[in-house]
């Protein structure tokens, strides 16, 4: 009961600050520059590839500028991979089961890749949600636009992190970021991380597909979040942080886009679009400050993020957006829990060992002669 206990009380504990401020900034300045320049252009509908490549900065955040940049590079193949299968699916009107099967194959080579190179945050989730927003919109430029765009967005991010070597002229030569050399079981452990990514990934796809959910790349995304944990109980508490703090988060959409006197777009007709791109820079902003804190609270504001640039680029009915957003990341979080629980890690111990209680189904060893 004790283990029990500690897992619920981690549930709650936020985590000691660590300069996430500077993190923060570092961010929220990536997002606002080129997004407030296509807010100026009277293109805030291009947003979302804007901000997908500013999430650039969220990698790297606690390492030096040299080393940080390395890393930011590496996070940039992710990023704008995901920008660039996306775009291309909308733009061949490719979607449904296009889409689950494109993002579960490409949901493992990513997780192959960010185990190798050592990416924080974990995995490929930033890839895959890029990949499957950016799907999910009509493309209403040349594909080179919009690919322009993000990697424009992802250049300015990788500068604003290089920053500090204005202040801090240091150059070490040779230096790398942490990637050891991998044994036999290593590449076997990687093989399988990256298994359960495409099963987790396409099993949410395929049930987002079937319920006719007109995003089913939200249940993508919900599901490859548990598998980012470093064991059981930080994967569970991942996916229960996940859905907790989506549907608050939902709430302060809510609060932003419905078309009722008292919220944001009420308040100010006629100017949704600047009220929308300010939202996603502060929002973004305390995603950030909050994301290796507390992982539920950064949900709190990453959901309006994603929803905002979704409603920027493609206009839909607002409660239709927070219903299916809403149901499908319980979806995909619940999924992704479940292929974590029934496809573990080697060495990994079974809930029951982790919890304290007593496997009822242990078999007895044999006797050895």
């Amino acid at each position: 009961m004790e283990r029990v206990l500690v897992q619920v009380r981690a549930l709650h504990r936020l985590e000691p600050a660590n300069n996430d401020h500077l993190a923060a900034l570092r961010v929220a300045l990536s997002v606002a520059v080129p997004s407030l320049l296509l807010l100026a252009t009277g293109r805030s509908d291009l947003m979302i590839y804007a901000v997908f490549g500013a999430l650039t900065g969220m990698y790297g955040r606690s390492e030096p500028h040299q080393l940080r940049l390395r890393h930011q590079s590496q996070a940039t193949v992710v990023l704008l991979g995901g920008v660039a299968v996306g775009v291309f699916l909308s733009v061949n009107h490719l979607h449904s089961w296009w889409l689950v099967g494109v993002e579960a194959v490409l949901a493992g080579v990513g997780s192959l890749f960010a185990d190798r190179v050592r990416l924080k945050p974990n995995g490929p989730f930033f890839g895959i949600l890029a990949l499957g927003a950016c799907a999910s919109v009509p493309t209403v430029v040349p594909w080179q636009v919009a690919m322009l765009i993000a990697a424009g967005s992802a250049a300015f991010s990788m500068l604003v992190g290089f920053g500090g070597w204005i202040r801090r002229r240091s150059w070490q030569p040779g230096a790398v970021r942490a990637a050891p050399a991998l044994s036999p079981a290593g590449h076997r452990e990687m093989l399988v991380h990256a298994s359960r990514y495409v099963l987790a990934v396409g099993a949410a796809g395929t049930v987002g597909v079937l319920t006719g959910s007109g995003h089913p790349h939200w249940a993508m995304a919900a599901a490859a979040v548990p598998l980012a944990g470093a064991d059981l109980p930080s994967s569970v508490r991942r996916g229960i942080h996940r859905i907790v703090g989506t549907f608050v988060g939902l709430g302060v959409t809510a609060a932003a886009i419905l078309p009722v006197p008292w919220s944001l777009a009420g308040l100010f007709p006629g100017r949704q679009a600047v009220v929308l791109a300010l939202l996603v820079i502060l929002f973004q902003f305390t995603t950030e400050l909050f994301m290796t804190r507390h992982y539920g609270l950064a949900m709190v504001s990453f959901t309006p993020v994603i929803l905002l640039m979704t409603q920027l680029a493609a206009p839909a009915d607002p409660a239709v957006l927070i219903l299916e957003r809403a149901v499908e990341t319980m979806v995909g979080a619940l999924v992704g829990i479940g292929v974590v629980v029934a496809v573990r890690r080697a060495g990994s111990r079974p809930p029951s060992a982790l919890l304290g209680f007593p496997s009822l189904f242990r078999l007895p060893r044999r006797p050895r002669h």
